[in-house]
């Protein structure tokens, strides 16, 4: 289905599912835009938004729908508004910051700017998908693939593992965007999973054997129009020009590593209120909308082909289910973006 298209329905839907938003979880508590304890939440707020524009502003226009509350968007990506935040400190004005990977939302939680989620909002989201500190919670998914050229590569011919990539075998013969927020935090996985000796070995090797492109979109592009075999980029490119037209990604296929491997990192993209907050009550109502019914199905049947991760919303039928992903367990608060940034410094990288 076009996308456009696809952007166009969610409104009907949501206006349905909305009702489950505001319903009791699981555990009895209430959630959705009623379960601040102040009451129904009025007036504005700021979200420093790196997650897809489109997507949150599918979530912002019906959050106002059903509320009244008005959303003002500031777009960027993850490290430029991590970082901005982190040098506002107590003096930012900004309610909300939402996410594409966890490393960004990690830096701002290390300084301690976030205030703790409502507990109705925990209650929607599974564990997996919950940092240790509950100061801020997963709002959406996205998995880590091995996008290929079948005609330059056959099935057996690919990586078992990410770390294999680091054979002197793959020299010129795969890509990936290291400038990008999106790689950084699948090598932030690596570091936890395999420590920084591992890291800095594979990452030294990557240096040698990658082939360097800017953007995940230009990583698939290569690697369909035959100038390179393989790139380590995230799904929902694929699925999202599949859904299109396909002329980017029509003579390429998806590898999942699977295995708990490295390579099968599932990102999870962060919400969370700012202590700084000058309107707390309707930002945690906003978070606590995204991540429930409503704003989950809005995730679901959207143009961003991420995976919901509420208890109750399915991903779009042509993803892989994501509990087939058998994705190693990582607790998303331990991803250290300047550890990593740092390390793929010392590599040459960035």
């Amino acid at each position: 289905m076009n996308l456009t298209r696809r952007w166009a329905m969610i409104a009907g839907i949501a206006g349905v599912t909305l009702l489950g938003a505001t319903a009791c979880s699981s555990n009895g508590a209430a959630s959705g835009p009623e379960a601040s304890a102040g009451g129904k939440p009025s007036g504005s707020i700021t979200v420093y938004n790196a997650q897809h524009e489109e997507l949150t502003q599918a979530w912002a226009d019906e959050f106002t729908k059903e509320t009244g509350v008005e959303v003002t968007l500031r777009n960027g990506d993850d490290p430029e508004l991590g970082n901005q935040l982190v040098q506002e400190g107590a003096a930012s004005k900004a309610d909300v910051f939402l996410t594409e990977n966890s490393p960004s939302i990690s830096l701002v939680d290390n300084a301690g700017l976030f205030t703790p989620v409502d507990e109705a909002t925990l209650a929607q989201v599974p564990e997996q998908f919950q940092p240790s500190s509950g100061n801020w919670t997963g709002i959406a998914a996205r998995s880590t693939v091995f996008a290929y050229n079948p005609a330059l590569l056959t099935e057996d011919q690919l990586p078992k593992s990410l770390l294999d990539l680091a054979d002197p075998s793959w020299k010129g013969r795969w890509a990936a965007s290291p400038s990008g927020a999106d790689f950084q935090a699948i090598v932030s996985a690596m570091l936890e999973l395999k420590g920084e000796s591992a890291t800095t070995a594979w990452l030294t090797a990557m240096k040698s054997n990658t082939v360097v492109y800017k953007g995940n979109s230009t990583v698939m592009k290569a690697i369909n129009a035959g100038e390179i075999p393989g790139g380590v980029i995230y799904h929902y490119y694929w699925f999202g020009d599949q859904a299109g037209t396909g002329e980017n990604s029509g003579n390429t296929k998806l590898h999942y590593f699977k295995n708990q491997d490295p390579g099968a990192f599932v990102s999870v993209s962060g919400g969370g209120v700012l202590k700084s907050s000058p309107n707390p009550e309707a930002a945690q109502a906003f978070l606590a909308f995204i991540t429930g019914k409503a704003g989950q199905t809005i995730l679901q049947t959207g143009g961003s082909f991420e995976y919901p991760i509420a208890d109750g919303v399915g991903a779009d039928p042509a993803l892989l289910p994501i509990s087939d992903l058998d994705a190693p367990k990582i607790d998303p608060s331990k991803l250290n973006s300047t550890k990593v940034t740092d390390l793929m410094t010392q590599a040459g990288l960035l």
